[in-house]
């Protein structure tokens, strides 16, 4: 049986891209450095900053949470932002985790739900895409709702900072989709930070860095408690799913290939942002926009 790397106890997580072997006690040291080394490294956080966290009950937003919450509360000022996307025993069941920690620890929160702010819930419209195949798929429509709810909430909580639970296989995944759809434009707006504007509050990610499988680890070492419902309900549809799979082969028969993508990307970023600097705003809402109306705005219409 194989021995910690740090010290001489029997390891209980082996990572291939090291290769690294651990015992609990170091894995949550190198975990926790790592974390906190993705936030130096990207310049995420400033004193004084005002950090909303998107907080869904799911592994990667508690252990976000978690994180920030306990290195970073002082001088920072966290708080919470939890988005009700209308689906029945899966997201309540998640809310109901998520309010219960932020409660324990004090941190101040908002619900927002697509109902009362788009008019929708994600049942409506499952209805209507299910119906339509045109329109595409379900969760081509959350996704966009859920960013502009998200902003829209920090705003409101007059946030400097809008701190994500995208891990390192999200990342990856949204390079090579994009990258397959030859969306540029889309693939420049990606990365570790993504600066604010007018109408839009600067977003960090700082587990960009941490793969899926060792949020996973942590959360059991730590007793984090998360929703450990498997998947959405609807999210079958997510062509997301696809290129989940064929990355985790990659990774598995070549370890390290997450991370070689990631720094790939990180290299390309600057030139194809150079090619979509100018900025613009949807002249319906007013939020910024690569085109007349925004992603909602269009899809929205879409459903009407």
């Amino acid at each position: 049986m194989a021995k910690c790397d740090k010290c001489s106890k029997k390891a209980k997580l082996f990572l291939a891209y090291g290769p690294h072997n651990f015992c609990s006690e170091h894995f949550n040291s190198f975990f926790e450095q790592r974390f906190r080394k993705t936030i130096r490294r990207y310049k995420m956080l400033k004193k004084n900053d005002t950090v909303v966290i998107g907080v869904s009950g799911g592994k990667d937003s508690a252990v976000t949470l978690h994180l920030l919450n306990k290195f970073y509360s002082r001088p920072q000022t966290i708080k919470a932002l939890i988005i009700d996307e209308g689906i029945p025993n899966y997201r309540d069941k998640a809310i109901k985790i998520a309010v219960k920690e932020v409660k324990e620890k004090g941190i101040e929160f908002k619900i927002m739900s697509y109902k009362e702010e788009l008019g929708m819930q994600m049942t409506d419209v499952m209805k209507k895409t299910g119906r339509k195949k045109v329109l595409g798929s379900t969760c081509a429509f959350c996704g966009p709702f859920r960013r502009k709810l998200l902003n829209d909430g920090a705003i409101e909580m007059q946030a400097t900072k809008l701190a994500t639970g995208h891990n390192l296989d999200d990342e990856i995944q949204s390079i090579a989709m994009n990258f397959f759809d030859n969306d540029l434009k889309r693939m420049s707006r990606l990365g570790a930070v993504t600066k604010g504007g007018k109408k839009l509050v600067p977003r960090i990610k700082p587990l960009c860095l941490a793969p899926e499988r060792e949020i996973i680890a942590y959360t059991e070492l730590n007793e984090i408690k998360y929703f450990k419902e498997h998947c959405c309900p609807f999210s079958w549809q997510a062509k997301r799913n696809e290129f989940r799979s064929m990355l985790n082969k990659m990774e598995t028969k070549f370890p390290g290939t997450h991370y070689s993508i990631l720094s790939t990307f990180e290299n390309l970023k600057p030139l194809i942002k150079n090619r979509f600097k100018e900025e613009k705003f949807c002249k319906q809402c007013g939020s910024p926009s690569s085109k007349e109306l925004c992603s909602v705005c269009e899809k929205l219409l879409k459903l009407a």
